[in-house]
């Protein structure tokens, strides 16, 4: 009664904690999504409006196209005027500089008998010299740049002098080559006798004194951008937007374009966060609430163990947050995110069905965070669907290669048929696209990682990676079977290659099932010599009671057990150890014991193994290829017919003793096994021609089969 009342506890705190858990992921993906209404329709340009005739509920403005204001930002920035700023220094300092080369040259000249005329008149040469400098300086000299040189001379300037700012035409002001142009020009004419003195001073001291102000400039072209109207027109209340059927046109998508931007702002306005939030909440309930009946009602296991479901809820949530941050962060497109690695895992620890619902589910929240539409989640759907034909195999990495490129494909085609269907040609195709659609496969190449990382982090999972290693015979378990109980390790191959072809008939694992037969009888390293299989001479079981070698045959499934515990098997494996003789009787020993008390005085569960039954695929497997491998061993030179009313009569037994009460298969399958393992045995025995010679003692060969 206490471990009755400890089990409903537990029961009922599994169960709080799982409906905590489900309130948690539903209010963290909820909490990601906007908090602004969502417009209803969905529209393409050239295609057909689906809905009823649609009239403006109020008035709005027609956005201009992002080719639209282009133009207007290149037509602003071709009559633009930038600003050049006057630097009064620079005109000083080359005066300055101007006049004290002057003198010093003039002094040269005086010890000297060149230039007479400057020794007799120097002040005119400096009056000159000064008066030219304050021409040009006075105008304005600008440096010239390739961006000044394609606007011509009419090109108007922002000129700031000090306080004061004018327009003046670039013809009107003096480049550096335009100033010592003048100076060439006009100095040989000039009233000086010997000009050529002041050539050289002058011309090294023309300089630019219009510097470009980039912080002038800077500023009024933003203010100017920013009066650039973003709208063309207007569209009235009332007014019909589009009729049902109607083409929409590029004019009419700008305007239903602009319809959704205004509709999303103005209801949002009106509307309460928390009311969007509802809505958004109770979407991904039903969708949340929908896998979690699906767990419930298809993966019972699952459903029950909190660490399995906390499994599944992770990748609701993380994939959720990838797709809230690619949209945050912009520049990046939700088409990157590898979601076909969600198939990949689950289908490599549990089945395809679990696989693709949780994929689905994954995908249609995705779908509510991403603004890339329907495209999206048929593409992603149809990765998925692609993923899980391909059965790809961890353990081949030429088909999982090979897989990823059928992805790419179905990713490709699929996303060039809704472009043709959306935009008509071949020009208009956004073929960046690809780009992310490629970066997206290569990191569905995480999946290989990834599997066996989970199955370190998840101790529940078996990954075909871990079952692959353990079925080295070199392993240390397999070893010790080999080196002490060297005929049930032959038994355990033989078990093994049955197992895995009656699984791979009926579906089921056949790695798992496969590796399973490897280890299931590895508690007779205890004591091997009280197997048949191991026995050459005496055989021990002589010298004692039917209820210690019952008692010794049955306890290799908890050594078993214990072994496969301590070495540090995966918990799938160390089930079938437990359920491969299910709650038979170790039939021999309980007929002997039987047959010398027939007064019946005693414990019959004493000759039962402990089970529990089989309840997978595999187990109930294992179960029958056990018992038919060790039945038919014992046959000698049997016939045909011997094999096969063996197998049937082993079969029968199991049947009639209740061991496939909880097993998951049905009849079709074990219909399916029985005929597989009569084909093996038979071609294990090498069985020809069935001759009429009468088999004594065949009908009760099927009691060895549970002797362990």
């Amino acid at each position: 009664m206490e471990e009755q009342s400890g089990n409903v506890k537990r029961s009922k705190w599994t169960s709080l904690l799982r409906f905590l858990l489900v309130g948690a992921v539903v209010a963290f993906i909820s909490f990601l999504f906007p908090n602004n209404v969502t417009f209803k329709y969905e529209f393409e340009v050239r295609q057909s409006w689906r809905y009823d005739d649609l009239y403006a509920p109020f008035d709005f403005a027609i956005l201009k196209t992002a080719e639209e204001l282009r133009k207007d930002q290149e037509a602003l920035d071709a009559n633009f005027t930038p600003y050049y700023s006057e630097d009064a220094q620079i005109a000083k300092q080359a005066k300055s500089d101007f006049e004290a080369s002057f003198n010093q040259l003039k002094e040269e000249a005086l010890d000297g008998d060149l230039f007479k005329d400057v020794k007799r008149k120097p002040d005119d040469y400096l009056r000159y010299g000064q008066q030219f400098l304050n021409k040009i300086y006075d105008r304005g000299v600008i440096e010239m740049d390739s961006s000044l040189e394609q606007k011509g001379n009419d090109f108007v300037l922002n000129i700031v002098r000090g306080n004061t700012t004018y327009l003046q035409t670039l013809g009107n002001l003096y480049t550096i080559a335009a100033a010592k142009s003048l100076l060439s020009d006009s100095l040989p004419y000039s009233p000086l006798k010997e000009p050529e003195f002041l050539f050289p001073i002058l011309q090294q001291n023309v300089h630019s004194n219009l510097v470009f102000n980039d912080t002038l400039t800077q500023k009024f072209r933003t203010d100017l951008l920013a009066e650039i109207s973003g709208t063309r027109g207007m569209v009235m209340k009332g007014e019909l937007i589009i009729p049902r059927d109607g083409i929409v046109t590029e004019e009419i998508y700008q305007t239903l374009t602009s319809y959704k931007r205004f509709y999303e702002e103005e209801v949002t306005e009106k509307k309460s966060h928390w009311i969007v939030f509802a809505g958004y909440f109770l979407l991904t309930s039903i969708i949340v609430g929908v896998f979690l009946l699906y767990l419930q009602f298809y993966a019972t296991s699952i459903y029950h163990n909190l660490g399995e479901l906390i499994f599944f809820f992770i990748w609701l949530v993380m994939y959720s947050y990838l797709v809230y941050l690619v949209e945050q962060l912009g520049g990046l497109s939700a088409y990157m995110i590898p979601f076909c690695i969600i198939p990949i895992v689950i289908n490599t620890f549990y089945n395809e069905q679990l696989a693709l619902f949780t994929h689905i589910i994954v995908v249609l929240i995705a779908s509510f965070l991403s603004s890339l539409g329907y495209e999206f989640t048929f593409l992603q759907i149809l990765a998925g669907i692609v993923v899980l034909l391909g059965k790809i195999n961890t353990q081949d990495w030429s088909r999982f290669f090979y897989s990823m490129l059928f992805l790419f494909l179905s990713y490709g085609l699929g996303y060039l048929g809704l472009s043709l269907i959306q935009e008509g040609g071949l020009q208009t195709i956004d073929w960046s696209v690809y780009s992310w659609l490629f970066f997206n496969v290569v990191f569905t190449l995480l999946a290989f990682p990834l599997v066996p990382l989970l199955e370190r982090v998840f101790s529940f999972f078996t990954s075909p990676l871990t079952l692959m290693e353990l079925s080295d015979l070199n392993k240390p378990l397999l070893q010790a079977l080999a080196l002490k109980a060297p005929g049930t390790l032959q038994h355990s191959l033989q078990v093994a290659n049955l197992s895995e072809a009656a699984a791979r008939r009926v579906g089921a694992n056949p790695l798992l099932v496969k590796v399973a037969a490897l280890y299931h009888d590895i508690g007779k390293t205890d004591k091997p010599a009280f197997y048949i299989e191991n026995q050459s001479g005496k055989n021990p079981h002589d010298d004692i009671s039917d209820l210690e070698s019952a008692k010794i045959i049955i306890a290799h499934v908890t050594e078993g057990v214990k072994m496969a515990s301590k070495a540090k098997l995966p918990q799938v494996l160390i089930d079938f150890i437990k359920s491969h003789h299910g709650t038979t009787r170790v039939e021999y020993f309980y007929r002997k014991h039987l047959a010398a008390h027939p007064e019946h005085n005693f414990d019959e569960t004493l000759f039962v193994y402990p089970g529990p039954l089989p309840k997978s695929k595999e187990e109930t497997i294992l179960m029958m290829a056990d018992s038919v491998e060790a039945a038919c061993k014992s046959l000698k030179n049997p016939t045909e017919k011997d094999l096969m009313d063996l197998i049937d009569k082993i079969i029968e037994g199991k049947i009639t003793h209740g061991q496939l009460e909880e097993s998951e298969m049905n009849f079709k399958e074990l219909e399916a096994c029985r005929q597989v393992f009569k084909q093996v045995m038979k071609s294990v025995h090498h069985v020809r021609i069935e001759y009429p010679v009468e088999k004594k003692g065949v009908e009760n060969k099927e009691d060895t089969a549970d002797q362990g």
